[in-house]
């Protein structure tokens, strides 16, 4: 952020009235992006809509959900306020983390990283803004910060070193710019197991790989040995001439013969284990969709227009989105990139566009039936069931009928298992709210120029596409079976899953 213009310490030689500035002690997080003007300066339009988007997914959700405010954004950064230092810290590691996910398909040059600072203290509040010694230390705090990484003050860390899972490591008193006393600061790292010594850690982690290393060698020797008893009696017997046997002694001291690993017939080695593509896989279950015409679109947003006739051809898509285990059953196959966690019936999350076509593909190879994403044209005719209304059982929201934020159920951390909802009158479940929801067509801001025969529109800038549905952690405007979005197309995050389409 540089120079902190729009920051005052509070000793200005007029102040204001008494009773004008409420003052109060309070956690500050103050974020900016590394190297943001060489970024902008080498795509500014590109750059200001990615740090809209970040802005807007990302760290405006995080303050909320952490009980902060959002007090302003700064065009390369932001500044917001909590009441308690250990939310304040829990969403300064969750913005980094969801950053992490956002940059992983970006080269390092093009990622947009930030650098937080955190800092507990007493600060002047007005409506649009906070104001002092306590503002500016976190605003230092964060300059001295790495890329992707939180800095805390010794404040904050006496408030929440025994109450967020994490470790600190500490990096001693440091003199701030404009701040008389030297400022305690600490790094924190997500991963507890990262406290203490990296020298320490990396000779431990050595020498039990070395122990690990012996451990089977020995067990590779004494196997050897106990399978080869003969080998062993014939190299340690001192060669001699033995006297003939009988007939009889012949008969019941044959010797067997020695075991060789040269010459012995190799032991008949047990059936391996069938792959996971040998089996069948589960078959999502799908409705069949007559083929018709409606009005796509809607002008309740900009997003949403023109409004346009579109012609759809018979289709099938899945009654409900891909779940944790037919989706675990393609990782099982070593064809997805990632085993998902969470039950078995819940809509499978944090998948990028890629991840679900990577799974249609599977699905299609498997079964040798023509599974794809559903077109953002098919998707929108199949969620209005035949209704041309805001909802698809009405012009009015209706408690209980979807899975959003407002939607009338209890807020939740994850999404409801796939069902849990009533089904529209196409008998398809969870079209709006629940998961968002990926399709096949890049993303463009308005539908001017769209296909009207019901098929993706793949043209254009395709490194962002099309989300559909809303998420639980959406309000009711994404519930709209008119309500599109778009993200990048690489990118997982939490909220996003999909569902699947079938061609006649």
């Amino acid at each position: 952020m540089g120079e902190i213009r729009n920051f005052k310490s509070g000793n200005q030689d007029e102040p204001p009235p008494h009773g004008s500035m409420p003052r109060r002690l309070a956690a500050i997080i103050v974020g900016d992006i590394a190297s943001y003007s060489r970024i902008m300066q080498a795509d500014e339009e590109g750059t200001h809509v990615r740090v809209k988007r970040i802005e807007r997914d990302i760290i405006q959700p995080s303050i909320i959900e952490h009980h902060g405010s959002l007090v302003k954004t700064t065009g390369d950064g932001f500044i917001a306020i909590f009441d308690s230092p250990v939310e304040a810290v829990r969403c300064s590691i969750v913005i980094q983390q969801n950053l992490i996910g956002r940059n992983a398909s970006l080269p390092k040059h093009s990622r947009l990283e930030y650098r937080i600072g955190v800092n507990l203290g007493d600060v002047i509040v007005e409506p649009d803004d906070i104001y002092g010694d306590g503002v500016n230390i976190a605003s230092r705090i964060e300059g001295i910060a790495q890329p992707g990484q939180v800095y805390i003050s010794g404040a904050i860390y006496e408030q929440i070193k025994h109450k967020v899972v994490c470790g600190y490591e500490s990096l001693g008193d440091r003199k701030v710019k404009n701040i008389t006393d030297p400022v305690r600061v600490y790094r924190v790292l997500p991963d507890a197991d990262a406290v203490g010594s990296t020298r320490g850690r990396r000779e431990n982690t050595l020498i039990f790989l070395l122990a690990i290393t012996l451990l089977i060698i020995a067990t590779g020797v004494l196997w050897y040995l106990l399978a080869q008893p003969g080998r062993i009696n014939e190299q340690a017997a001192t060669p001699t001439v033995a006297p003939a046997a009988s007939p009889q002694e012949a008969a019941t001291q044959s010797p067997q013969p020695t075991p060789s690993l040269a010459s012995a017939p190799p032991s008949p080695s047990p059936s391996p284990a069938p792959s996971p593509s040998a089996t069948p896989p589960r078959e999502p279950e799908m409705i069949a969709i007559r083929g018709g015409s409606f009005a796509m679109g809607s002008n309740d947003d900009p997003t949403e227009r023109p409004v346009h006739q579109v012609a759809i051809k018979p289709f099938s898509i899945g009654k409900y989105p891909v779940t944790v285990q037919e989706w675990n059953e393609c990782a099982a196959a070593k064809a997805c990139g990632f085993t998902a966690t969470g039950k078995d019936d819940a809509p499978v999350s944090n998948v990028s566009w890629a991840d679900a076509q990577q799974y249609a593909a599977w699905l299609a190879q498997a079964t040798k039936k023509p599974y794809r994403l559903p077109s953002e044209a098919e998707w929108e005719y199949a969620a209005r069931g035949g209704t041309q209304t805001k909802y698809w059982w009405g012009d009015k929201l209706q408690p209980g009928m979807a899975g959003c934020k407002d939607c009338g159920d209890l807020a939740a951390e994850q999404p409801a298992k796939v069902g849990s909802f009533k089904p529209n009158p196409f008998g398809l479940y969870d079209m709006g709210g629940g998961i968002d929801q990926w399709v096949e067509d890049c993303w463009h801001k308005t539908y001017q120029g769209a296909p009207g025969d019901g098929s993706a529109w793949s043209s254009g800038d395709c490194s962002s596409h099309v989300l559909r549905s809303g998420s639980w952690k959406n309000d009711s405007r994404y519930v709209r079976p008119s309500n599109r979005d778009g993200y990048d197309t690489n990118v997982r995050y939490p909220t996003h899953g999909f569902r699947v389409a079938l061609s006649p």
